[in-house]
Order: structure tokens, then sequence, then C-alpha cells
């Protein structure tokens, strides 16, 4: 018998997770002098339909400005007009909009008619640089060609080509730019690939006249047969592993990752009421489980729903203008409609990765499968009145059972000591030591 759903609650879980600093792109910090600038977090927005893509690339990175250097590899030789900057407010409100989160519920008083209420609540990085004239004689005399040099924003932008890795690695080096060891191989491998490097930096007038304090998200927009994002420059300075959140923006349906194991989180999973409070330390329990049990290779699909709705809604869908913004190009300019964008898909992966368990950059595909998935967790409150009657015996017979199963649940997802649990519950550790457990009697009549 279904409880009376009183209220429900939902919790954006990363404002409680990742709000510390947590910078990063897919390529590699660069920086001069001693600065130490590490890849801990990503958040990436890839808009794919056809051979189109739309990169966005999150920073929230808050150093000093003048240590700030970026590069990624790109398949193209970019125009100035297919680089842009997005406000960070964009992918603060899609990471809101798919977060896991937890639901919570509240048991009816058994002896009354059972009523159906809803409610939903949504909880929620050098010195100046040379003159062009010296970097590009440099440039020459390594084998490296400048292809592009472009002002976007507060960021000075080059694409740079090169004919073997140590010319590049070298010509960075000399202009200031810190590699951290172990680059030059994964430099060469991206060139074996006739890429391109994109390389940003900040550009401190431009920054202050712009009056931007807060580093905002770079995109990119290009044509490639290939779905992939490179992660493996990412890992070449890195302290350890790292986190990625991939958002995928779609037409047709849910996307995947086809050179590593696609992995649904577990969800739908009813967990003791307590862990309301501590909602941050049980996602994060949870998720490096469930890494542990994947062998540390997979990717995990966090969310995926149609953009035109939720339920329930930790957040409000994007607006077609925030999905344009973000480079949904499919759409008709700026809609003003209500309640999000139809014809497109949003796929939330997640994933902890490294160069020993990561070794290759992720590659993707966009299936067909509009099937409608949430990490979701259910806090379901025991009711606590008086009342008697026959429905609330059997509810109090049925209540210690179905607390110590919640408490095995978050055993399991966890890692979390049962006896803890049990003890944060109040549940008695054996059954046989329940206070108030039912008399035998009271089994055979039901009464």
């Amino acid at each position: 018998m279904r409880s009376v759903m009183l209220r429900i609650l939902l919790y954006s879980l990363l404002p409680l997770l990742w709000a510390a600093p947590a910078a990063a792109f897919c390529g590699f910090y660069v920086a001069r002098a001693d600065a130490r600038l590490y890849n801990d977090a990503s958040q990436v927005v890839m808009v794919r339909d056809g051979d189109r893509t739309v990169i966005t690339m999150a920073n929230d990175y808050s150093g000093d400005p003048r240590e700030f250097a970026m590069v990624i590899p790109v398949p193209r030789l970019l125009q100035r007009e297919q680089i842009h900057v997005a406000e960070p407010a964009l992918i603060e409100h899609l990471d809101a909009f798919t977060a896991p989160r937890l639901v919570e519920y509240f048991d009816s008083d058994p002896c009354a008619r059972y009523e159906f209420r809803d409610r939903a609540i949504a909880l929620q990085e050098m010195s100046a640089p040379a003159p062009a004239g010296e970097r590009q004689e440099l440039a020459k005399s390594l084998g490296v060609t400048i292809e592009a040099t472009y002002s976007v924003g507060e960021y000075e932008i080059l694409i740079l080509s090169a004919k073997e890795s140590r010319g590049l690695v070298t010509w960075l080096t000399d202009s200031g730019y810190k590699l951290p060891p172990g680059a030059e191989p994964v430099v060469n491998s991206y060139l074996k690939q006739k890429q391109y490097f994109f390389v940003a930096r900040v550009d401190l007038e431009n920054q202050a006249r712009l009056g931007v304090e807060r580093l905002r998200p770079l995109q990119v927009a290009f044509e490639s047969p290939r779905f992939m994002l490179p992660i493996r420059l990412g890992t070449v300075n890195a302290r350890g592993k790292q986190e990625l959140f991939v958002y995928a923006l779609t037409r047709s349906g849910r996307v995947e990752t086809t050179n590593y194991r696609t992995v649904k989180l577990p969800t739908g999973d009813e967990i003791p009421p307590f862990v309301k409070t501590d909602f941050a330390r049980f996602y994060r329990d949870m998720f490096r489980t469930q890494v542990a049990k994947e062998n540390h290779r997979a990717v995990f699909l966090e969310y995926a729903w149609d953009m035109a709705w939720c339920d329930p809604c930790a957040a409000d869908p994007l607006s077609p203008k925030e999905l344009s913004e973000l480079g949904v190009f499919w759409l008709e300019d700026h809609q003003s409609t209500r309640g999000g964008a139809a014809n497109v898909f949003v796929t939330r992966l997640h994933l902890r990765y490294d160069s020993e368990h990561f070794p290759d950059d992720l590659r993707f595909q966009e299936t067909g499968d509009r099937t409608n998935f949430q990490g979701r967790y259910v806090l379901r409150h025991p009711w606590q009145g008086n009342t008697t009657c026959r429905a609330a015996d059997q509810y109090r017979q049925s209540l210690a059972e179905r607390q110590r199963r919640e408490a095995e649940t978050l055993a399991s997802l966890t890692g979390w000591r049962l006896d803890q649990i049990l003890q944060r519950t109040g549940v008695p550790t054996t059954a046989s030591d329940g206070e108030g457990e039912a008399p035998w009697w009271r089994k055979i009549w039901g009464r």
C-alpha cells in the first residue's frame, strides 16, 4: 500500500558538492614561474547534431589571472567567429536542472483516508607576452605556425599548428608557458591526428576594460565527423583522479560513450531520512563506491531527459534563449515559449578519470533512446501519530523492517558501516532487540 505523498523536497546536488574551487577544461593548464595549477574538475557542454559540434568549457579558476593559460587540441583551424564566451549562469542552470536529487516523502496517518498532494521545491586562470613579431619568428624557427590570433572577451586566443611536438613544446616553454612533465608524448599523439592547438590566456587589459572578475566559459564551434572529447591532456598535470561532467545536448536522444562503458547510476533507492542533512557526503561516498565497483573504468549516466519538461523538477528547464546561447543551433532564434524547448534531449555523464584507467579520449555516439532517467534518492519519514486501528498496527509492524532495509541499502550504496547507520536511525541492530516488537499472537490474526 502506498504511503501518502505529502511533500517532495528536491535538493540540487552540485551546490552542495562542487561549490569548492575546481577549475579545469578538457586540456591542461600551463603556467609561468612556480604557480601550481591543476585540473580538479571540469564541466563541459557538448551540443551535437550531424557533424556540427559546439563545446562550452566551464572555468571556475579563482587565482591570479596572470597565471592562467589553457591548451586544448581542436580538429579544425578555427575562425574568429567560431570562438565565443558564455555566461557562467548558463552552465549553472544546466547543472541544477540535471543534478541528482533527493526526494522526501512523509507517511500519512495509516488510519486516515489516503489523499495525494504533491509539491516540489527546488533547493539548490602570465606575464605580458612577447611582441607578436618575436613570437612569430621564434615559432617559425621551431616548426610552429601561429595560424591565427584572436581577442575574444577577456581572452587572447592563439591557434597553433606544428610539424613536431618538441618544437611546439619548446615554443610554448620559451613563450613563458610552463608545461607539465610528460606533456610532449601526448602533444605528439594529437599532432599525428593533424590536430590544431587552441591556446588561451587572459588579456588583462581587456579583462579590466570589460569588468570581468570571474573568467567566463569559452565556446568553440566546428565540424568534425568525430564525436569526441579530448581528456588526455587534462591528465598530464593532474594531481590524482579528476572529476568530469559532460552535458550533451542533442536532437534525437541519449548520448553514451563508445570506448568506455556507460553505466546508469543507482537510482530510486529508499534510504534513511537522516541523509537529508548529510546528502553531500552520501553522494560523494556513493559515487566513490560505484566507481570502485566498476573498476574505475566506467562513465556514469546521471540524467537523461527531454528538455521540454521534467518530473519532478530540480530547476526549470532551460529556455530556448539559454539553449541557443549554449549553441543549440537547430532551434528557432530566441523563441519565447515557456517551459523549455522541444526537440532537445539532455544527457548528463559523470566520470572520475586518470591516465591509467582512461588512457584514450572520450568517444561518443548519439542514440535514438529518449527514455527518461534521473539519479534520484528517496527519504520516507515515518508517521508519528498515536491513532490506533488495524491499519496502524500493521504499519507499525512493518516499519522496523522497512527502516532496516533502508539502512542496508545505504550501507550497500556508500560502504558505510551498517551498525553505525542503524545507530543513527534508532533501529535495533537485530529484530529480537526491538522494543515494542509485536506480540507473537498478534501475528496469528493480525490484531
